[in-house]
């Protein structure tokens, strides 16, 4: 769909205004965003210098199409890796929900709070792992290109709680991390067909409570 759709800065924000209902005076606010990223990769490796040319349709569109599956009504929302902030910084634009991302590079959340304020938008950074961040009571929780599953799972434990759903962007690797998580009797997964690319899915994953133990 993406080699034929041709999208343009203005085809992507026409997309999200229509599809998802983000004003025009919002989406235009991206450009904000773009023009930041592209003056900091000179100096800040934020994105795939491979994927500059196609900066809208494999990092804004890409991020964007989260807004599908997102609750209309706001909701606390953790980012995990947040690196550029995609999804973060664009979900904190384009949403109503409070966002929180967590970073371990002091750069890359500069220039996070940087688009922030330039567009702005508000949202909660943390500069640090996420296996040490403390309970952030997020109902979703977010990740994209950051880590394989067995060990996001592994490292936001500490975050759990009950209802709590990940919305993940895999590769096409994904059935086989799928396949290396310890107790994944205890997840539930459903995968969705990406907008953009074309082997690539929109994971959503539900965490189990464990029953309590009788012995």
């Amino acid at each position: 769909m993406s080699s034929k759709h041709q999208w343009t800065a203005q085809k992507v924000k026409d997309y999200i205004h229509e599809q998802y209902d983000v004003s025009r005076e919002t989406c235009d606010k991206l450009d904000i965003y773009v023009a930041l990223l592209l003056k900091w990769q000179n100096s800040i490796n934020l994105i795939s210098p491979k994927t500059i040319a196609e900066v809208w349709e494999r990092h804004i569109l890409d991020c964007a199409q989260l807004l599908h599956y997102l609750p209309k009504t706001p909701c606390r929302i953790l980012d995990c890796g947040s690196g550029a902030g995609l999804p973060a910084v664009l979900l904190a634009l384009l949403t109503p929900h409070q966002i929180e991302m967590v970073e371990s590079d002091t750069r890359k959340c500069a220039f996070m709070q940087t688009a922030l304020r330039k567009m702005g938008a508000t949202a909660t950074i943390h500069n640090e792992r996420l296996e040490t961040l403390s309970f952030r009571d997020a109902d979703i929780i977010t990740a994209r290109a950051f880590a394989p599953l067995d060990r996001l799972l592994d490292w936001t434990t500490a975050q759990h709680k009950e209802g709590q759903i990940f919305w993940l962007q895999k590769g096409r690797m994904v059935n086989e991390e799928l396949t290396k998580i310890p107790n994944s009797h205890t997840i539930e997964q459903q995968q969705f067909p990406s907008l953009v690319a074309g082997d690539g899915v929109i994971l959503r994953l539900t965490r189990q409570m464990m029953a309590p133990s009788l012995s």
